[in-house]
């Protein structure tokens, strides 16, 4: 759902339901962490340094 692998937190053996939502936390997802970067080394001058598309 968060784009995280199927069982991210949920297949961490012992966690408990209240111990999976803390340890998701405020968590960033992954597409938004890479479209934040992104955006970032495109501002910076610095994407083509990475090969990254705008």
């Amino acid at each position: 759902m968060m784009g995280l692998p199927s069982g991210h937190v949920t297949a961490v053996p012992g966690l408990t339901r209240t111990q999976q939502l803390k340890a998701l936390g405020n968590g960033v997802v992954p597409q938004q962490a890479a479209a934040a970067l992104r955006f970032l080394l495109d501002r910076a001058g610095l994407s083509h340094l990475f090969r990254l598309a705008a």
